[in-house]
């Protein structure tokens, strides 16, 4: 038996859950979503890390008021291990920074995004959920840790490039690389019927042309709390519990632990996952 097959029957243990959130294209508030999707999942008493893979623009630890001594691009040079990177965030979510105003790191080769990737199976800390926000686009990294994920959102707004640029990406997770199941999370949005709408334009177009199947994961509504929470480097659903945003976020946050839970090791991140997975069932027996 070797050992994936192992894992795979170790019933004690729970696969980690892997979620990527994307966009088509830039200033859309994917990374407010990753924040506050992790800080909410925390809350309910998972153990949940964020990895900001938007190598060359990072903005978790900014948007949260962290302040990293090492990043990814350290982990890149060699010069530490990731755990060395790990920030702690707010409600214990664990975070892996990235750099920003290195231009190196925004254009790095598939090798260096697979050397990331491997360095996770050198990780000792349990995780239940891994959200791995990405930059913007189609870049090798983004489709590196796209396919590596086992959940995709993809955040929209109400842009016509949003829209279309959205449609892009999922065209060529489709088609390049055999994705066919996307969540799409309407952000910004004046009212839950707008994001709807949003969600009606790109799933006609996607299921028309493509062989993909949309799920409309919500909407999170404009709402000053949470420029307001981003003025104070908070999440808001810290900062406004009771806030429309912060309320949607605990909705959006429900359906994602509703997501069926893979009885196996899949993408192309098994051996990061198989660690956690190993790590994990080896301290429920403690």
């Amino acid at each position: 038996m070797d050992q994936a097959q192992g894992i795979r029957q170790m019933k004690s243990s729970r696969p980690v859950r892997v979620i990527a959130v994307t966009s088509g294209k830039g200033g859309v508030g994917k990374s407010n979503v990753a924040v506050n999707l992790a800080v909410t999942l925390a809350q309910s008493g998972e153990r949940v890390m964020v990895m900001d893979a938007d190598m060359g623009l990072a903005n978790i630890d900014v948007l949260l008021g962290l302040s990293p001594g090492m990043n990814l691009s350290h982990v890149i040079n060699s010069e530490c291990s990731l755990e060395d990177t790990i920030l702690d965030g707010p409600s214990g979510i664990k975070i892996i920074p990235a750099s920003s105003g290195v231009a190196a790191m925004s254009d790095l080769t598939p090798a260096q995004n697979a050397g990331v990737i491997r360095s996770f199976s050198e990780l000792t800390v349990p995780v239940d959920t891994l959200i791995i926000d990405t930059a913007a686009g189609l870049s090798d990294s983004v489709v590196s840790y796209t396919r590596a994920s086992r959940e995709i959102i993809i955040v929209v707004c109400d842009e016509p490039a949003s829209i279309t640029d959205a449609y892009a990406m999922i065209k060529v997770l489709n088609r390049d690389y055999d994705i066919h199941r996307f969540h799409v999370l309407a952000n910004q949005a004046h009212g839950i019927q707008q994001g709807r709408e949003l969600y009606n334009k790109l799933a006609r177009v996607s299921e028309k042309y493509l062989d993909v199947a949309l799920n409309f994961l919500g909407t999170i509504p404009y709402d000053e709390c949470l420029k307001k929470a981003v003025q104070k480097q908070k999440s808001v659903v810290e900062s406004f519990p009771r806030s429309p945003s912060a309320m949607a976020f605990r909705q959006i946050a429900k359906k994602a632990q509703q997501w069926p839970v893979p009885k196996h090791m899949e993408g192309h991140l098994e051996f990061f996952i198989e660690r956690l997975v190993d790590y994990s069932s080896q301290e429920s027996r403690l």
